[in-house]
């Protein structure tokens, strides 16, 4: 394992690394390591962080939409003259 050395650390950075590592309940290094990990998609899926936004629609639900929509699939010949 190799060590690395941060300079020149932004203090705002050095105080969202802290508050990040409280948050998570783990050492410094290991949250450091973990974002690394994260945010290079090493280990693990890269994420976006866009996740949380999305929900599941149920089958009906889906239905629903695509009734609601349909119009938007149809092409007014008329229009495009």
């Amino acid at each position: 394992m190799k060590t690395l050395t941060v300079r020149k650390m932004p203090p705002e950075l050095g105080r969202a690394l802290n508050a990040e590592k409280r948050r998570r309940g783990q050492s410094l290094n290991q949250t450091v390591i973990d974002l690394l990990k994260q945010g290079l998609g090493v280990g693990t899926t890269r994420s976006n962080g866009l996740a949380r936004f999305v929900g599941v629609w149920s089958e009906e639900q889906y239905r629903e939409f695509k009734e609601a929509t349909k119009q938007f699939d149809e092409i007014d010949e008329d229009m495009w003259r």
